[in-house]
């Protein structure tokens, strides 16, 4: 999997907002520097997911100066379009990455010029048919890119499923006017799966009439639905993310520790559920350590000992109950956040 796809796991919530927030502006004409930092945030939205195993027809070589901008001189870019037997355009996310390296030279580049270079490059390195299906796919492609910035964000509130699930609604309707179904799915194919699954998780994390062992099943099976690529870059970030929203909520109501294994049972299973549970003993067992140790050091602290002698006691007691120096180490944050009057950093 590509680093594109592998970002848009984590920044994939500030993705949809982007998507309306009208960063897409800079498609529209005007001074190009002004605008300069824009093509960085909307090539986030749009160039989310790389194709990684597709095998070229033609593969033209892009390193070219009068077809980078500056600051791609030093990048090696695979911008390969695939053809079939008949040398006509297959779709595929090679596709839309060839087009989004060009339109990332916005801010270096004006997007007349861009769409000049552009133009230019595909005369140069293809024959019909083609051609022609470039040519008139990339000018639908930057149409589609430019409305996408006029779309509107929707009026429900921006913290919920609901209004990310409106934002990604408007943008499927927008493809349909410039798009085939067919080019859809070859362009956006993979965007839209895990689009629809980040959806599907925060739909049923919101769902007040599910319990949290309830919603902890419902993610395991989301997440079994993936294709294998997925689950191995999505797998342990997912869990352990669903593993703390989860127990959190538990904790905030007060819930059994069945309560919590079951949820725990149902997300990542008995093995998990076990190790989980043996941390949850080593910590409970850490923060009793660490209050008993501090207790009596303030006991020894508020006695009629000198100085010195104070000093000496902590440290007895200090090396009796913690024999690790590795323990002793962790344990001088606590005496300075206990003494500071803080939360103790035991989470």
């Amino acid at each position: 999997m590509s680093f594109r796809k592998d970002s848009l796991f984590i920044i994939l919530p500030i993705i949809f907002v982007l998507l309306i927030g009208g960063t897409l502006f800079w498609l529209k004409s005007g001074d190009p520097q002004s605008q300069a930092t824009a093509h960085s945030t909307s090539d986030q939205s749009e160039n989310t997911l790389s194709s990684t195993d597709t095998t070229s027809a033609h593969a033209p070589n892009l390193q070219n100066a009068k077809y980078s901008s500056q600051s791609q001189q030093d990048i090696d870019i695979d911008c390969k379009m695939n053809l079939d037997a008949g040398q006509r355009l297959i779709v595929n996310e090679q596709t839309k990455n060839c087009f989004e390296y060009f339109i990332t030279q916005y801010g270096e580049k004006s997007i007349d010029q861009i769409k000049t270079d552009f133009e230019k490059y595909i005369r140069a390195n293809y024959q019909e048919p083609a051609l022609s299906q470039i040519l008139d796919l990339w000018t639908r492609y930057m149409d589609y890119r430019e409305q996408l910035g006029k779309l509107q964000p929707p009026t429900s509130n921006s913290n919920t499923a609901k209004y990310y699930r409106e934002i990604y609604e408007k943008q499927q309707n927008l493809r349909k006017t410039y798009f085939s179904r067919e080019e859809i799915q070859g362009l956006f194919g993979e965007e839209n799966l895990y689009h629809e699954y980040t959806l599907q998780r925060l739909e049923i994390l919101e769902d007040k009439s599910l319990s949290e062992a309830e919603k902890g099943k419902r993610l395991k099976e989301l997440f079994e639905q993936l294709p294998a690529d997925w689950k191995e870059n999505l797998e342990q970030m997912n869990k352990l993310e669903d593993l703390r929203t989860l127990t959190a909520d538990l904790k905030a109501r007060n819930a059994s520790a069945q309560e919590i294994r079951q949820m725990r049972l149902n997300l990542v299973g008995a093995e998990a559920t076990g190790r989980l549970e043996t941390l949850d003993t080593q910590r409970s067992q850490w923060q009793q350590q660490v209050n008993s140790y501090l207790a009596q050091r303030d006991s020894i602290l508020q006695s009629g000992m000198s100085e010195s002698a104070k000093t000496a006691a902590i440290n007895d007691l200090k090396q009796q109950q913690f024999n690790s120096a590795q323990d002793r180490m962790r344990l001088n944050t606590f005496e300075t956040v206990h003494d500071q009057g803080g939360k103790l950093p035991f989470s």
